[in-house]
């Protein structure tokens, strides 16, 4: 079961939402390669603000994953993308539903 998580709040500068769009996108490829990330989500919230939700089963593995790959090339590309540093949240998951 999962029991950790992040939510990460972005907010693009005007003009960069297709950059943004596509880097969550590229993402994805990323973090398949990631073991201890259970579920990645890539998510807009409006037209300049976007996210990502993501679960992990334990707190070692949502602290791979921070210092892993995309959270690399996040803060990498975040004056570039973004209007504000990204704001990232450590999540603890009460309940979940997942399909076997």
């Amino acid at each position: 079961m999962v029991k950790t998580g992040l939510f990460v709040r972005l907010e693009a500068k005007p003009g960069k939402e297709n950059d943004v769009e596509a880097f969550l996108r590229d993402g994805l490829a990323v973090v398949q390669q990631e073991p201890a990330t259970t579920t990645w989500y890539a998510i807009k919230l409006g037209p300049l603000t976007y996210g990502i939700f993501d679960t992990f089963a334990d707190d070692a593995g949502r602290q791979a994953h921070l210092t892993g790959r995309v959270a690399t090339a996040l803060m990498a590309r975040s004056a570039e993308l973004f209007s504000q540093p990204p704001v990232i949240e450590k999540i603890d998951i009460l309940a979940a539903k997942q399909s076997r």
